[in-house]
Parts: structure tokens; C-alpha cells; sequence
């Protein structure tokens, strides 16, 4: 043997063979980089199109793969439906994922058709089933990475599901109850969002992106959250509130049955639609489960559709298009049990002047649980005068029109706050004017008895007010409530020119000039200041309005801007209201915070209104605990 070549070789030949299979037997090893295990870990089919880890071993289980799944679709469901070598969690999930792998593969069309519906109602199916109908709990699997990726297809699939749906509506009669959809019966939504309309979109808020905004606030919790946009209405023009278009959802499918072998085995789904300012969970398969839901979606797509940047500019310059009265805008759907916040913007501004402050508000839990938000939007080329009547007498009417008798919280122990010329015509919606203002006209010695009994019925509306009884709180922001010199340098001046008054304005005053006329024909000149007129500290009406009582019911707050500061406080300003015009003897708190005249919307002023709303609620409500106050600079 040791001679012969032909067998040594053929004894190393088999020693080889035997090395080799015995190292392709052998378990090789190596290392991840830690993002790549995250990475791999959050692999499913939504966001890398491959199908989960833990999919892919239920499927080994079985002796499946992922490619066979795909080929032989009917098959391989069939037999991960039915193997005994899987327990129910596995198996209920690899069925919620490998169906909605097979509905996004379809999901191609502008249209989705019967077929890739029925894969998604499927997907939703399995995801509900493995949720709510296995031995454990939800809560005894928080920790499991599998629920969460369940919770992903459950939610994915009410997304497209809910979508699709939304298309059928329009074919439906108003009084449907029951309808078959793609070999499912559907049932009619189970709802309680208070719409006045049908919805003519629905998007979902995980497909909005927003610049302009420094937060999205959502809350985690099951279902699929949305925005719901309903169309305008006819009659809006005659009445002074708007309520909201843009409105928060949240959607969840459930399945008839009440064992996991009637839900795998039922045909039948209804939507649950909610209100998430409301409902902070629901009743689910006999469960109380937390709702998900996106607070900011619905304001920020307000905003971005609002076309209020030009129409500002249009009203300050009373061009065609501007506003002509004052409307109050809701942010959420009237709430008779949240305490009302109603802010009013500046000059040459809108609502997009709270576009931080207003998220912020909802944003947080608390003060989202206790308050609503109103934004004024008016036309502030008007005089103050005019707006201050105005705006007072459309939020009288909006608080009847929601609460005729006054009884709700939503409308007692109210706050106002206002922004720079906003910040003084809040002032005045809590002050008592008395007969102060009457100086500001020029009556003639020798004004008949009957002209001048019409001239004061004329101008009292604008002339006499009381504080809103409702309003109990206040903020004043950069406000000029002794004017600003600001108003009396060249470029102001030259803006002041560019503005038309409001036609019904100068009518007004036509008339107002006629019954000034003694009778030999003569009358005393009035003139008519425009709001940037009105915001000088030279202004008549500025200053007769600067000292007048605040309400002794009313607690109010200042927050001031300091911009590039030198000197004393009492010679600074915020680059347009100087310090001595903002203060206010006898404000609760008063807070100076380096920004510009824009001071609304700087963290730390956002920070100092909520804690003011805070310290509002623990007085009305007996809720909430308060930091520390603020104390104002020297």
C-alpha cells in the first residue's frame, strides 16, 4: 500500500472529502455592527419589504420560505394556518405579516381593487386576532418586539383599509346600515366626532410633513389617526364662528366574534371612528385600550391651506379679499366641558402668529385635557374702536350660539390672550370704559338736544363698554397699551397712507360728521384714525384708553420682549413697543424675556403661558401643580 501512488492518493482524496463535510457541518460566526442589529431587528415588510425575523422562523418551522410564500400564496397560508409546529402567536402574526406583504405588492394602482382590500381586511384580521383572542394579554407582551410589529400591520392596514372606504361612501345611501365590500360585510361606522358635515377628505396624518412647526404631538396607542376635512359651508358668511374644518380621528377595525375561532372564521368589520380630544381609549374586545392619536395634523394642515399670509396683508391695506369683520376660528370641535382659551393676533397678522404658541398648548397633556382654543381673526386696518366692538360682539355670539344658557365650564372662568395690538384690544374686553371716551369727540357748543341724543346713541357702542363676564384671566404680550413711537417714524407713516378703511367706517363717519353740524350749518372736524394711527403713543384714542379700570375680577399677566438692551429696563423696548408701554401696574406676574417685538413666539414665553394657564386651572379647577413664578428682571 505504501508504494502504490494510486491508493495513496485515492486514502487523501477520502480523507479531504471527509475534512470538507465535516467543515461544511462546521457553525460559523460574526459580529453586527450595533446599528445593523437595530436595523435588522426593525426589518417587516413596511419598511424594508422583507418579511420580519420572527416571520421567517415561523415560517422554517414548517419547512417554508419567503420565496415559496410568494409563489405559491394559497398554499403556503394554508399550511401556516393549519402546522402543528406553531403556536398561536407565531403563527397569528406570520399570517397578519405575509398578508399584507401580498396587499402591498398589489397596492399598486391609483384604485385599489376588490382583491388587495380583502388582503388588507385579512392582514388587519389576523393583527386583531393575535391582539386581543391568544392567551396573553397585550400588556403581558409589552416588552415583546413582535407586538409592536403587529401593532405596525394592524395600523398600516386600517390606514389603506379606511381609504378605500372612504371612495365607497359617496355610493351609499344616507341611511345604510350594512354593506358588502370585497366578500366582507361592512357595517356602518361606530362614531362620535362631531362633524357638521360629511368629510370630503381624509388623510392620514403619518403621511403629513410640516415645516413651520417645531413639534408633532402625538399620543401612542392603538388605531390609525387621520384628519378628517370637511368642505365649507354655505352660511358661514352670516355668522361670526367658524368651527373646524380640519378635525382629528382616530380609526380601529374590529371583527365580529368573541373567541379567536369566530374571529378567524367571520366576514364581518366596523370601523370605530373617535374623537382622540375626547376618547383617551376605548372599549375593544372587552378591553379598555389606549387610542393613538396626532394633535398637530389637523392644525398644521389648517395653517398650510389657509392662505392667511396674503389675506393679512390684503385686510391691513383694505384691499379686495382682506376680511371686513372679525371671525372666531375654533381649533377643535366645541368642548362644553374644556375651559376656553381665546387668542387674539397683532397688527398686519393672523392666526399664524400662534403657530408654535397654539401646538404647544394642545401639545401638552394636561392643558390640552382642560382647555380649547379660539383664535380671533380680524381686519386690523380697522380702528381699534371698531375691531374692540366688533370682536366683543362676535364673541358674545359664539358663546351663545354653544352655550344659549352660560352654564358650561367651556364658558365661564375663560382667558384671553392677546398679542401686541391684540394684547390692547384684550385689555379693553376686560376694562370699563365709563364716560371716559366721550372728550374724544368734538361736540359743538351750540348741538341741538336731538342731535346730540343720536350722536351719543351713534358712537356708544364704540365709545361705552364693560368687561366680558366671562373672562376671568388675561396675557398680554409686547402689547402697546400706551402706544409706541414707532407708529410716528416715516415707514409707519407711509403704510398708515397705503390703508383704506373699511367702507361701512367711513359711512359711519359720514354720518357721525353730519349730526356734528350745529344749525347754522358748521360742524366741529373729526378725524378717523386707521389702526396703525391708533397704535401711536400720540393717538387720542391711545391715550385716553391707556389708564382705564381692568375688571377687579380679572387676573392678568404680562410678557414682555427686551431687545438689545442698554440702559435702565424702563428705557428698553422689544425693537417696536418700548418696556413702559407694555408694563402694567398691578399685573399678577410680569416676565421680560430677550427676543424681538415677536415675543410670542419664543420657547421661553411659551413656557411662561403654560404655566400661567396652569396656575389659571388650579385656581378654577383645583387641578394641576404649579412651578415656582418667574420673577421679572431689574
Amino acid at each position: 500500500m505504501r508504494g502504490d501512488p494510486v491508493r495513496q492518493w485515492l486514502w487523501f482524496a477520502m480523507a479531504m472529502v471527509l475534512l470538507c463535510l465535516n467543515a461544511c457541518a462546521m457553525v460559523n460566526v460574526s459580529r453586527l455592527k450595533p446599528g445593523d442589529v437595530v436595523s435588522e431587528r426593525r426589518n417587516d415588510v413596511i419598511g424594508s419589504g422583507q418579511l420580519s425575523d420572527g416571520t421567517v422562523q415561523a415560517l422554517n418551522g414548517v419547512a417554508l420560505t419567503g420565496k415559496q410564500c410568494t409563489q405559491s400564496f394559497d398554499a403556503c397560508v394554508g399550511i401556516v394556518g393549519h402546522a402543528s409546529g406553531l403556536d398561536e402567536e407565531g403563527r397569528l402574526s406570520a399570517l397578519s405579516e405575509l398578508w399584507l406583504g401580498r396587499a402591498l405588492r398589489a397596492d399598486r394602482q391609483p384604485v385599489m381593487d376588490d382583491a388587495t382590500l380583502d388582503a388588507y381586511l385579512q392582514c388587519a384580521r389576523y393583527a386583531y386576532a393575535y391582539l386581543f383572542y391568544t392567551q396573553r394579554t397585550p400588556a403581558e407582551r409589552v416588552f415583546d418586539q413582535r407586538q409592536a410589529k403587529v401593532i405596525a400591520f394592524y395600523d398600516y392596514a386600517v390606514e389603506r383599509v379606511v381609504g378605500r372606504w372612504f371612495q365607497e361612501l359617496p355610493k351609499l345611501d344616507t341611511g345604510w346600515t350594512r354593506t358588502d365590500l370585497a366578500g366582507w360585510s361592512v357595517l356602518r361606522p361606530d362614531t362620535d366626532l362631531h362633524l357638521r358635515t360629511a368629510p370630503t377628505e381624509l388623510l392620514p396624518a403619518s403621511s403629513l410633513r410640516f415645516k413651520g412647526l417645531r413639534n408633532v404631538y402625538r399620543r401612542d396607542g392603538f388605531g390609525s389617526e387621520f384628519v378628517a376635512v370637511t368642505p365649507r359651508t354655505a352660511d358661514a358668511a352670516s355668522v361670526p364662528w367658524r368651527e373646524p374644518r380640519y378635525v382629528a380621528m382616530t380609526g380601529v377595525l374590529t371583527f365580529g366574534g368573541s373567541t379567536l375561532d369566530e374571529v378567524l372564521g367571520t366576514r364581518q368589520v366596523q370601523l370605530l371612528v373617535r374623537d382622540p380630544y375626547r376618547d383617551a381609549d376605548a372599549s375593544i374586545a372587552g378591553r379598555r385600550v389606549p387610542l393613538g392619536a396626532n394633535f398637530t395634523a389637523p392644525y398644521g394642515l389648517w395653517l398650510a391651506r389657509s392662505g392667511f399670509a396674503m389675506q393679512s396683508i390684503r385686510s391691513l391695506l383694505g384691499r379686495q379679499g382682506g376680511l371686513d369683520s372679525p371671525r372666531v376660528l375654533l381649533l377643535q370641535p366645541f368642548d362644553p366641558n374644556r375651559r376656553t382659551v381665546v387668542m387674539l393676533h397683532g397688527l398686519a397678522s393672523s392666526p399664524e402668529a400662534w403657530v408654535n404658541v397654539a401646538n404647544e398648548v394642545l401639545g401638552d397633556e394636561e392643558l390640552r385635557r382642560h382647555y380649547q382654543v379660539w383664535q380671533v381673526y380680524y381686519p386690523t386696518n380697522a380702528p381699534i374702536a371698531l375691531n374692540l366692538m366688533q370682536i366683543r360682539r362676535a364673541l358674545d355670539d359664539t358663546v351663545r350660539h354653544f352655550d344659549p344658557d352660560g352654564t358650561t365650564r367651556a364658558t365661564n372662568h375663560m382667558m384671553l390672550v392677546g398679542h401686541s395690538m391684540g394684547g390692547v384690544i384684550a385689555r379693553l374686553l376686560v376694562s370699563s370704559s365709563g364716560d371716559k371716551l366721550w372728550s374724544l369727540v368734538p361736540e359743538g357748543a351750540h348741538l341741538s338736544a336731538t342731535k346730540r341724543a343720536k350722536l351719543h346713541q351713534q358712537l356708544a357702542p364704540y365709545l361705552q363698554f364693560s368687561p366680558m363676564p366671562q373672562v376671568d384671566a388675561a396675557v398680554f404680550l409686547a402689547a402697546p397699551h400706551r402706544g409706541t413711537p414707532v407708529a410716528r417714524h416715516r415707514i409707519a407713516r407711509w403704510i398708515a397712507e397705503l390703508i383704506r378703511l373699511p367702507l361701512g367706517v367711513l359711512k359711519e363717519m359720514a354720518g357721525v360728521t353730519d349730526l356734528l353740524k350745529d344749525d347754522s350749518g358748521k360742524n366741529a372736524p373729526i378725524h378717523v384714525s386707521n389702526s396703525v394711527d391708533n397704535l401711536s403713543d400720540a393717538d387720542p384714542f391711545i391715550v385716553a384708553t391707556a389708564n382705564l379700570p381692568i375688571s377687579p375680577a380679572v387676573r392678568y399677566h404680562s410678557i414682555v420682549g427686551l431687545y438689545k438692551p442698554s440702559g435702565s429696563l424702563q428705557q428698553s423696548s422689544d425693537g417696536v413697543v418700548p418696556y413702559a408701554s407694555a408694563h402694567l401696574d398691578g399685573a399678577e406676574s410680569e416676565v421680560v424675556i430677550p427676543s424681538w417685538h415677536s415675543v410670542q413666539e419664543t420657547p421661553a414665553a411659551i413656557l411662561e403661558l403654560r404655566r400661567i394657564m396652569r396656575l389659571h386651572l388650579q385656581r378654577v379647577n383645583g387641578v394641576g401643580t404649579m412651578p415656582g413664578k418667574v420673577a421679572s428682571p431689574d
